[in-house]
Order: structure tokens, then sequence, then C-alpha cells
């Protein structure tokens, strides 16, 4: 497993975000984002995993980062589960070492961009028993959400900011409005911000992120 990128604060750490690539990126990815936020958050830690290398059947099988096979395009992606899984499983390996390091629960963001995004939903709604601090859901969809989905009652607490483009054409935003709409009847605190761009990150929704963890991390 390759070691994740992490941008340590200049001040002593109290809060991290763990921040998830989408398919075919790196954990390099999101950096610039992330040392932009820390200006804003100078005691927050900003950790990039690295998605394994394999192939992708919807790709024509060709090998490159990716949290999970995406085996067709419908009924709303048919996924791998178990390699989904095991990504949960990193996911949740990095939150344990940010607890052993002294960083509490509620001071734990999980965000994602596209696949990256289904990973940290699935993780923190799905998976992980404890309430974290937030989830940052970008240009992103939830497979594995149902109508029947069983959510624990803390799960009720959790903040989550779903974001995406209006003219997304490679997670179409009636996808990531679903993931929205699931978190709202189970009674989420969940917020819909959508922008005037594909599937892409823009800095209005770099700003709104920021205030979103600032208000979220420094009250």
């Amino acid at each position: 497993m390759t070691a994740p990128m992490i941008l340590q604060p200049p001040h002593t750490p109290d809060a991290c975000v763990i921040w998830l690539h989408g398919l075919g990126a790196d954990r390099y990815d999101f950096l610039p984002v992330a040392e932009t936020l820390q200006e804003r958050l100078p005691s927050t830690r900003f950790v990039m995993p690295q998605a394994p290398t394999r192939p992708v059947t919807i790709n024509g099988g060709w090998s490159m980062p990716s949290w999970y096979d995406i085996l067709a395009m419908t009924p709303a992606r048919a996924i791998d589960h178990e390699q989904l899984e095991e990504s949960a499983e990193q996911v949740i390996a990095l939150i344990r070492a940010e607890l052993d390091s002294g960083i509490e629960a509620q001071r734990i963001v999980l965000a994602g961009f596209s696949q990256g995004g289904a990973v940290v939903l699935h993780t923190a709604l799905l998976r992980y028993p404890e309430t974290l601090g937030g989830v940052l859901a970008l240009s992103t969809y939830a497979p594995t959400f149902s109508d029947d989905m069983q959510l624990a009652d803390t799960k009720r607490q959790l903040p989550v900011l779903c974001l995406h483009g209006r003219f997304d054409d490679v997670v179409i935003p009636d996808m990531g409005r679903a993931a929205f709409d699931h978190l709202q009847t189970h009674g989420v605190p969940v917020q819909w911000r959508d922008y005037p761009m594909a599937h892409e990150v823009i800095p209005e929704q770099i700003r709104d992120i920021a205030e979103w963890l600032n208000e979220l991390l420094t009250g």
C-alpha cells in the first residue's frame, strides 16, 4: 500500500481532513486545494491516501488508480463491492491512526471527489461505527445507499455537504442528488450546493468548502 500524502499544519494539529481522490488520479491531486484550505485552518492536518492501481472494467480493463472496479454504468454504476469494502477499511485505518495521534473523532472530516466520495459516504454513514466531524461529498454518488438502509441514530448528527456541477456528464447531477435525497430522508443534516461546472473543482466551490470547514472545525 502506498503511503498517503500528509500535509502537516503550521500549528499543533487538533483536526484532520482525510481526502480521497477520484478514479485515475493520485494522492497529489488535491494537494493544491488542501494547501489553500490550510491557510484558513492552520491547525488542521490533511491526509490524502492513494488508491491501488487495478483494472477498471468500464475503461476497457486498463489499470489505473481506483478505489473499486466499476463493472457497468447502469444500473447507477455496477461496482465491485468487495473492493469498496477494502477501500473503506483503508480509510478506517487512517481514522484510527488520527485517533491514536490524539485527534478526536468529532474533529475528523472525510472528503472525497467522484469515486473517492462514494467511498467516504459509505465509510462514514454505513461502515464506521462512531460519529465523525463531517463529510464532504464532491461530484459523487452513493452506490450503497438504498431506501431501506439502516442508519444509527448517531449518524443523524453527522454534517454532510454535497457539491456537484450542473453540467457534470461523468457523474450526472441526478446521481449526486439521489445521495442527498437519501440522507435527507433519513434525517441526516445534509446540504446541497451546485455550481456552473462540469466534473471538476472551481474556486467558488473551494471558497464554500473553506467556509463550511472553518465553521465546522473552529465554530
